[in-house]
């Protein structure tokens, strides 16, 4: 079976880091281009995505890696096109834009598939399968990192749209979503946005579920300087101890670490995108966006000094 032609559109360092080698390690696919507003990538690089779909012969996948702002205009055109298209996270700005998107996709008989790349650590998995039907006692979230080390200069995530503290927030809503045993629900959300900017710079998230019986907290935050935190502790009603540590790539259960090998978070995303091409299978998950979308439609607003330069 001959490789799917792929193209990365919106190189950036995400794509350098892990989009490239998972796709070279992969041999069902060929990388036949790539684009970006500064022609980085390897040749042949566009400057402009159009360009790329219009003169890149016999395309048949697209990884969709730029800001999540233009990702639809861009993912609607490569569906209508009949390409699959895989999205990074998030998919898109809004829920609307990416029901949308799957709706296309299925009436174009092509693969859409939102990758919530924390989703694929073997540690969250086994994780989701230890509290798999438990009673949850307690959750706390802490995801905590320094916006200077992650996103220095970068003047878009302060924008509408831009996500702020939710940008790699969403990274833990989309593994607890993942291993929650139930509905997760958010019920107040304590926002805290630098003067002048339109995102969030941390939040203070409680959620709700019809399967826990205690507190479920998420702490988000931008402005720690000293390292990162990136946890995720539940404790069931029988007394159980999970915790996902380190984005959830290291599973202590009651304090003891476990094994969990894998391919890693990107070589596992490509695996389940062939799988999904080749079943005619569309994987589209909104959860992680709707919990972001409901904290900012609940949340209570605090101005807070300007962001950090």
């Amino acid at each position: 079976m001959p490789p799917l032609k792929i193209a990365i559109i919106g190189f950036g360092k995400i794509a350098a880091d892990q989009h490239l080698p998972a796709i070279a390690a992969n041999e069902r696919f060929e990388l036949v281009a790539t684009s970006s507003r500064s022609g980085a990538g390897p040749s042949p690089a566009f400057t402009n995505w159009q360009d790329l779909l219009n003169q890149t012969q016999r395309l048949e996948a697209v990884a969709i890696t730029t800001p999540p702002g233009p990702r639809y205009a861009i993912a609607h055109a490569c569906i209508e096109a009949g390409m699959h298209c895989l999205l990074e996270k998030p998919p898109t700005g809004t829920l609307g834009e990416i029901e949308d998107l799957a709706a296309l996709a299925a009436a174009r008989k092509v693969t859409l598939f939102t990758s919530w790349h924390a989703q694929h650590n073997p540690a969250v998995t086994a994780a989701a399968a230890a509290l798999a039907g438990k009673r949850i006692a307690a959750m706390d979230i802490v995801w905590h990192e320094d916006v200077r080390k992650w996103h220095p200069g970068q003047r878009w995530i302060w924008e509408a749209g831009g996500f702020g503290v939710f940008d790699p927030g969403i990274n833990a809503f989309s593994i607890a979503t993942r291993i929650f045993p139930g509905a997760l629900l958010v019920g107040k959300a304590n926002l805290s946005f630098p003067e002048g900017a339109q995102t969030p710079i941390a939040a203070e998230v409680d959620f709700a579920s019809p399967a826990a019986d205690g507190p479920l907290h998420c702490s988000l935050d931008w402005r720690r300087g000293d390292g990162e935190e990136w946890t995720i502790a539940v404790r069931t009603a029988d007394g159980l101890e999970v915790r996902l540590e380190n984005g959830g790539s290291r599973l202590l259960i009651d304090g003891q670490e476990q094994a969990a090998p894998g391919p890693g978070e990107y070589p596992d995303i490509y695996r389940e995108f062939v799988e999904l091409i080749d079943a005619g299978r569309s994987h589209v998950d909104v959860a992680p966006l709707r919990l972001v979308a409901d904290c900012l439609l609940v949340g209570t607003r605090h101005t807070v000094a300007a962001a950090p330069a």
